[in-house]
């Protein structure tokens, strides 16, 4: 569960792809007012900068009391996120800990000294973290204990079951990340920044996390099976391979790339979801989407996953054409651009990072 929440993993891509600006060039992020910050608040921010310094960066780009109430929302996700990590913590102990986490939030002395993990002071000060969350006006509180319930259950379901079928799949990936595009989309329009809408539709913030998730998860296959973990579902990989490892000798490049481009294709599903969401947001400025149709004149016919590939693109291009639906009056996103870019890097990153690491890996097996 180490990739609990993309939407807060990649924060400044995320950023930019929620709150970019055309014209203006990369989004300014002004600096923290220190002064301005209660003692408690300078801690949390401290340990925001040590355990995500790019997330830090994001922060300070949001107004008023939604910047605190994200901070904390981000810290409370990653103690619980380290106790789900932190293998030296047996089931016996760790599932309570992960059902019960919610109700630590109200309790001002709670916090655990025993982690081993690298980010461990985040439970180790957890009072000084409550105690800010228990500071902020209800609408946060509210909306970041229940993200922290589902999450924590969540978590403990996953613990010893591996993701099997696609099914699974996105119920793992609604978890980890689906839960977390809830809950920020929640904070938006609590901020009264964004329209309720924004914040009501949780199945469109779902999809937002999924896509992020999913497009995360296809690109991490070699390290994660370097580092002996799985989160490719097996009723996908299992029509390619034997074993998931299988797919990192190069006799197997070709039907690898296939079994990758059906997990793109699973993760193209969710593009209209995220057009529709990203077209809500009041601050978007119109980008006129055009390399999803090179990208479509390049799926190769003889591929398994082509046909719902170019399909899938077809309806992506619908939204996206002069002459397409309209999702909402003048509210498109560089989410266009984004998604082209990301599957063009996926496939060069995955074929690149295979020829070279493959044989480290079977000399680390052989070892």
């Amino acid at each position: 569960m180490e990739r609990v929440g993309k939407w807060l993993g990649r924060p400044r891509e995320i950023y930019n792809l929620l709150r970019f600006k055309m014209g203006g060039g990369a989004a300014v992020m002004p600096p923290l007012d220190q002064d301005a910050l209660s003692d408690g608040l300078k801690t949390c921010y401290r340990y925001l900068n040590q355990t995500s310094r790019s997330f830090a960066a994001v922060i300070q780009a949001l107004d008023g009391e939604l910047r605190h109430a994200v901070c904390i929302f981000y810290l409370v996700l990653r103690a619980l996120d380290t106790v789900e990590d932190d293998m030296t913590i047996n089931l016996e102990t760790k599932v309570p800990m992960l059902h019960d986490f919610h109700s630590y939030l109200y309790q001002p002395d709670w916090r655990y000294m025993e982690s081993k993990e690298k980010d461990k002071q985040v439970l180790e000060d957890f009072p000084t973290i409550s105690l800010e969350f228990r500071n902020l006006a209800k609408v946060y509180r509210d909306v970041i204990a229940d993200i922290c319930h589902k999450m924590g259950a969540g978590m403990a379901e996953f613990l010893e079951k591996k993701v099997d079928t696609q099914h699974e799949w996105d119920k793992y990936c609604h978890y980890v990340a689906g839960l977390v595009g809830i809950g920020l989309s929640r904070l938006f329009s609590a901020s009264e920044l964004e329209d309720l809408i924004v914040g009501q539709d949780t199945e469109l913030a779902n999809s937002m996390g999924l896509f992020l998730q999913k497009t995360n998860i296809i690109r991490d296959y070699l390290e994660d099976q370097l580092e002996g973990r799985e989160f490719w579902p097996r009723e996908v990989w299992s029509r390619y391979a034997k074993k998931l490892s299988d797919l990192t000798k190069p006799e197997n490049i070709d039907v690898a790339v296939q079994c990758m481009n059906e997990l793109i294709t699973n993760a193209l599903h969710h593009i209209p979801d995220v057009l529709t969401y990203l077209s809500r947001l009041k601050n978007q400025s119109v980008f006129n989407f055009c390399a999803i149709p090179q990208i479509y004149r390049k799926v190769p016919s003889t591929d398994p996953s082509s046909n719902k590939t170019q399909q899938i693109i077809v309806s992506i291009r619908t939204m996206s054409l002069p002459n397409g639906v309209e999702v909402s009056r003048n509210h498109y996103s560089p989410i266009y651009l984004s998604c082209a870019m990301l599957l063009a890097a996926l496939s060069w990153q995955y074929l690149s990072a295979m020829s070279k690491a493959s044989e480290e890996y079977v000399q680390a097996s052989e070892n």
